[in-house]
């Protein structure tokens, strides 16, 4: 297949890339940051519908992908809070641009969202659940995911929590801890925010399988397994034989954080688990195969296909 992944430096984006290119023909579109490597062709582009109207129709006619990943978005929650027209851009607007071509043209899109369309008020969400946005990344994503809807109702659309290895080494909040342990400082961990984080080598196998399997509509693509992010911290020290008491047990109100983060974002997976035929991967094997990938040197091995100073 030829696949077309966006935002591929991104921590989501770079993983998939090189996963996909195992056994697929993958084209990997980044913004400012270049890449080097032999496992995906890279292409540069400014896909903003603003900046780039016409951006998305050329790069569709150029690659003929047969599949489109998108992963592009403006991810900073806080970054949101600040320029909210950027982020409508990024999280509403191109996504919607992209479903209307990539139908148009006969491929199958994959539009990746958020857990952080929920509120967290009572967690457990399942795909039927209504929605409630705290902050304007939540709003843009969801926004984002009715635009690709109404174009593609065709599209996947899968929300997603997420760690791994970046390019840069500081994206995810398993980098955080590791980071900071490593160097034996101290940091926060939150007691009272929940969530359901995969692996983003996993979300990437999972991803491939529902695009073989030719599956549509809304899922949620996240662990079976939830824990606080004190509790994610704890596990990752002992993954790696750091010394989880530099973890201070924290409320998030304590943290000051500029947007409001939902309390209990877990979300339910029985409904990718049917349409698989086996249960979602777990934090705990995801948090394994995060050691694993350190040891195997695979952090530094994506460090050095960053181009830019």
């Amino acid at each position: 297949m030829r696949i077309l992944v966006t935002g591929a430096s991104g921590l989501l984006g770079l993983n998939l890339a090189l996963e996909a290119a195992k056994d697929h023909q993958v084209f990997g579109v980044v913004h400012r940051n270049s890449l080097r490597t032999q496992a995906f062709q890279v292409i540069q582009a400014d896909l903003r519908p603003q900046a780039a109207p016409s951006a998305v129709e050329r790069l569709i006619d150029q690659v003929q992908p047969d599949w489109v990943i998108h992963c592009a978005a403006q991810a900073n929650v806080d970054a949101c809070e600040a320029d909210p027209a950027l982020a409508e851009q990024l999280n509403s607007l191109l996504p919607e641009k992209l479903a209307q071509y990539v139908a148009r043209g006969g491929a199958r899109l994959l539009h990746v969202s958020t857990d952080a369309v929920f509120d967290g008020a009572r967690g457990q969400y399942t795909e039927s659940d209504e929605p409630n946005p705290l902050s304007v990344y939540a709003r843009t994503k969801l926004e984002g995911e009715r635009r690709v809807a109404a174009q593609d109702p065709s599209a996947l659309i899968a929300r997603v929590n997420l760690f791994g290895w970046s390019l840069g080494g500081q994206r995810s909040l398993a980098e955080f801890f590791f980071n900071h342990l490593s160097a034996g400082k101290r940091v926060m961990g939150f007691t009272d925010v929940y969530f359901c984080p995969l692996l983003v080598n996993d979300i990437a196998r999972v991803f491939l399988e529902m695009l073989e399997r030719g599956l549509q509509g809304l899922y949620h693509v996240v662990s079976n397994e939830c824990l606080t992010k004190y509790a994610f911290g704890v596990r990752l020290a002992q993954a790696f034989n750091l010394d989880p008491s530099l973890i201070q047990p924290t409320s998030v109100q304590e943290a000051g954080l500029k947007a409001a983060r939902s309390p209990r974002l877990t979300l339910r997976t029985e409904k990718l688990s049917a349409a698989l035929g086996h249960p979602a991967p777990d934090t705990t094997s995801g948090i394994r195969r995060f050691y694993e990938l350190y040891r195997q040197g695979y952090p530094q091995r994506l460090r050095e296909m960053h181009t830019n100073p």
